[in-house]
């Protein structure tokens, strides 16, 4: 078996010349590790000049969701089903050796001695560098989210066919 090995430095040179023009993210997980990697990629991308939208959908949507906010919705089903799925970006559970708590509590003492910024600074650095956020209105309507209970910053509310019209002209698609 052979692998291959790439230098990170003409790795990073290489995309500065092809200069992809447009990223785009669906943030599907609500784990924190992904949540964390979707966000690096964002800022990083934004940093680079190049213009970032990330769709939230199903369980990405309690990335943007606030902190304990309960769900408006009229039918006994989603509120209950938003009763379960409590969201915020400092609630999110590890997508591995979450352990009722306790590898999330030890992944966020690593990432604090090691000043890793958490899920909400990096949510926050990418709005200030211009990322978009779009939550997608059909998973909002299954889940029972409304607007009120998500956080300010969301830059549209829309269904599959913008991210598509947004991942068409995307170099960049990433699914996490």
């Amino acid at each position: 078996m052979t692998t291959a090995q790439i230098e990170p430095t003409a790795a990073l040179a290489e995309l500065r010349e092809s200069k992809p023009d447009r990223v785009t993210i669906v943030l599907l997980s609500g784990d924190l590790d992904r949540a964390m990697a979707a966000f690096i990629i964002a800022t990083g991308a934004a940093a680079m000049g190049m213009q970032v939208t990330v769709f939230f959908t199903f369980w990405g949507l309690n990335t943007i969701r606030k902190k304990g906010a309960a769900s408006s919705a009229t039918d006994w089903l989603r509120r209950m089903f938003g009763f379960l799925n409590k969201g915020g970006a400092e609630t999110l559970p590890l997508s591995r050796f979450h352990f009722w708590g306790l590898g999330t509590k030890m992944m966020q003492v690593v990432m604090k001695q090691n000043r890793m910024p958490g899920v909400p600074e990096l949510m926050e650095t990418a709005l200030d560098l211009g990322v978009r956020f779009i939550a997608c209105t059909t998973t909002m309507g299954l889940m029972g989210i409304t607007k009120d209970t998500l956080i300010d910053g969301i830059d549209q509310f829309a269904g599959v066919t913008t991210y598509l019209a947004e991942a068409k002209q995307g170099s960049v698609n990433l699914f996490i």
